[in-house]
């Protein structure tokens, strides 16, 4: 049977939503609030079919806060399709980490829950807001089955060569201290859009997948399966991000704690929310205003863009090495889908790989949103870009787990 299936993707300081009607993969309403928590802090709602945008003002409030303005919305506005919460027949969560206590999607019941809070710790800025909504749509909606959709899951299949650190094999013994891995959701959801622009099986390709946006993690999934990625026990480890320092020596961590005297909070804060593209450039973590910045010759903002590109090189040219085939390499999330001028500097350093872009075919407007191939015909490598949808996937796996309910 067709549901209608509210997903909910909240972060540490936004919300995405959507309402999806399964059957025939229609969303109904998108939200979307950013700067949660801050005095500028807005939603945008729309529903469908012309999606016209309502902005409502919703300074200072917490993300579980925002999402339960938008069920008032659901209900009270003439123009959403539905006029009673019970109308929503399940919700889908989206979950940064799931540890080892989830490799796959699950009804969220008590149990669940319970291992929920254990797995807070291996993404702070992201599960805490996603469980406080949960815990909200409970108590509003206790008889509606909630899903959580994992962003490790994906990632359960790297072996152990790959996920593990090398320290005392007692940390992983007592602590699960291992990679895990993020953006999981849509590492897949991209790798099968990228099977299908090339027309063969994901069981038959060697892929190197893409997220790039405010954060950014990197996969090599081989045969359809995760077997590398660089997102690690936290978000924190691997790219250079927005606001993230990506890897950097750990000896950094105690000598700057040393030299200021701060605390482990403190260091933590500078790491995952005052580095990356916004330490270096000083200016913005959105790559948009550091470029613009760049082009007027800002240096630092110039210095920023080539760490970042610099750093997603390696990292492709690791996986690269560390892959029996590798058939195309695969660009999705805000950076990745919408820059044509980042994915040309990216490229433009890999081509001797044989991932030749072809500049025409980059730059070409009015394509986004679309999912194609933009390498010359004959490039050994192919390079594709996807319009990531993780709330289309989220709705799918909810679906099929509250069908299997009855």
């Amino acid at each position: 049977m067709p549901m209608r299936i509210l997903v909910v993707n909240a972060g540490s300081s936004s919300l995405k939503s959507q309402l999806i009607e399964t059957d025939g993969k229609v969303s109904l309403m998108k939200c979307l609030a950013e700067k949660v928590g801050t005095p500028d802090a807005y939603m945008n709602v729309a529903f469908a079919p012309d999606f016209q945008k309502v902005t409502y003002h919703v300074a200072d409030m917490t993300v579980a806060e925002c999402l339960k303005k938008l069920l008032e919305v659901l209900v009270d506005d003439p123009e959403s399709p539905i006029s009673d919460l019970s109308q929503i027949d399940a919700i889908g969560n989206r979950i940064v980490a799931g540890g080892e206590h989830f490799t796959k999607s699950v009804i969220i019941d008590g149990p669940a829950r319970e291992k929920l809070e254990l797995c807070e710790e291996l993404a702070p800025l992201h599960n805490p807001p996603a469980d406080a909504c949960i815990d909200m749509m409970a108590a509003l909606m206790p008889s509606t089955p909630q899903v959580a959709v994992f962003d490790t899951a994906f990632h359960a299949t790297m072996p152990a060569k790959a996920y593990m650190y090398p320290l005392p094999a007692r940390y992983y013994d007592d602590y699960r201290i291992r990679r895990y891995g993020a953006h999981g959701t849509s590492h897949r959801y991209a790798a099968q859009q990228a099977a299908n622009l090339l027309g063969r099986p994901l069981r038959d390709l060697g892929l190197i997948t893409c997220h790039l946006g405010n954060g950014g993690s990197i996969t090599a999934v081989n045969h359809g399966k995760s077997i590398d990625t660089t997102m690690g026990f936290t978000p924190l480890e691997g790219l250079m991000m927005g606001t993230r320092s990506g890897s950097i020596d750990p000896a950094i961590l105690t000598y700057i704690m040393r030299r200021e005297g701060i605390s482990f909070d403190e260091m933590d804060a500078v790491l995952n929310r005052e580095s990356g593209v916004l330490g270096v450039s000083g200016l913005s973590a959105d790559m948009r205003d550091v470029l613009a910045a760049a082009d007027a010759g800002n240096e630092q903002a110039r210095l920023a863009i080539d760490m970042y590109v610099y750093r997603v090189q390696k990292a492709i040219g690791g996986f690269y090495a560390a892959m029996t085939r590798t058939d195309a390499v695969v660009m999705t999330a805000g950076i990745g889908e919408n820059s044509a001028e980042l994915r040309e500097l990216i490229f433009e350093g890999l081509a001797h790989m044989g991932m030749i872009l072809d500049r025409e075919r980059n730059h070409v407007v009015g394509q986004i949103g679309v999912n194609r191939i933009i390498s010359i015909d004959d490039s050994p490598i192919k390079i594709c870009v996807v319009t990531t949808d993780e709330e289309m996937r989220i709705a799918r796996e909810t679906d099929n787990l509250v069908s299997q309910l009855g």
